[in-house]
């Protein structure tokens, strides 16, 4: 019972719909687990549906044994992290041990979201403007800081807050193929990330904001610490678009979010398509379902 009570921590009462639309927004991946098919007597109808992701529940399939086994099951696909779908037959009194008898038939879909994923460095101005545009996309953004006072209050749902004394510490903490901006206050500081991000070497785009004569410093100090010319090159600053000028907060937020745009949408075009459930997988499913029922009433 206290493994059944931990599967079922951090249950919301939002419905199905409006946490599909929740973990679009955040670009967190999640399962949707639906009743495909029943005979007998079974908590919930056909087309019930529940959300669940790896941290959090929403809506439900009737409560019992049968939702901590597809929870449980949810959870497994999305360590997997690939798009897939399974279904599952649960025969409620013979498996689950539940006293309402029937069988259903249930499909686990584990959607993945966008995987386009930023870590900004800075709290300042031109930051908290840039999240306001952000905050609209299905984009992942870590958001670090060494000051606890400059992050505002409210924070979007697809961006995670963190505060640390020293932010370099983050970068390892990154996910692969990441994407990088730097905007903190100190010119020192955004050395120091900027050289650590090129030494782990699996950037996917490494933004600084500055001047012409700021990024040719850097250069110059990374060609003196050995770094190759390849690996300078990495570095892209100024950052934003050229012909998007501008030096108030809101003007610099609207050239660098142009160009985030310009890469999240190249990345689209290279994910991978959502692979749909095949009808024969379906109707298979749902024959073996009504089989094993009427197997299980002739037995009776």
């Amino acid at each position: 019972m206290t493994n059944l009570n931990q599967s079922f921590q951090g249950f919301h009462t939002q419905n199905w719909a409006q946490a599909i639309a929740q973990h679009e927004q955040s670009g967190t991946n999640y399962v949707i687990a639906t009743v495909l098919g029943t005979n007998g007597s079974t908590p919930r109808g056909t087309g019930s549906k529940m959300v669940i992701s790896g941290e959090h529940i929403y809506d439900t399939l009737g409560g019992g044994h049968l939702e901590f086994v597809v929870i449980k099951k949810a959870r497994e696909l999305l360590v997997q992290d690939e798009a897939t779908q399974v279904i599952e037959q649960f025969n409620l009194a013979a498996n689950l041990g539940q006293c309402c008898g029937g069988v259903a038939t249930v499909m686990l879909e584990c959607m993945q979201c966008e995987r386009f994923t930023l870590d900004i460095y800075g709290a300042g101005h031109v930051a908290q403007a840039l999240i306001g545009i952000l905050a609209q996309l299905p984009i992942r953004i870590r958001w670090i800081d060494n000051r606890a006072d400059v992050f505002p209050e409210q924070i979007p749902a697809n961006v995670v807050k963190i505060i640390d004394e020293e932010p370099t510490q983050q970068i390892k903490h990154a996910p692969n193929n990441n994407n990088y901006l730097i905007l903190t206050h100190n010119h020192q500081l955004d050395f120091e990330l900027t050289q650590a991000i090129i030494k782990r070497g699996d950037a996917n785009w490494l933004g600084v904001i500055g001047s012409d004569t700021k990024a040719k410093r850097f250069k110059q100090r990374l060609t003196h610490r050995n770094f190759t010319a390849e690996q300078v090159k990495q570095m892209i600053c100024p950052v934003g678009l050229k012909n998007v000028t501008g030096k108030l907060p809101m003007e610099v937020a609207i050239s660098i979010s142009a160009q985030l745009i310009s890469l999240y949408q190249a990345e689209q075009t290279t994910a991978p398509k959502r692979q749909g459930l095949q009808w024969r997988t379906l109707k298979n499913a749902l024959i073996s379902s009504a089989q094993t029922s009427l197997n299980g009433a002739t037995q009776s």
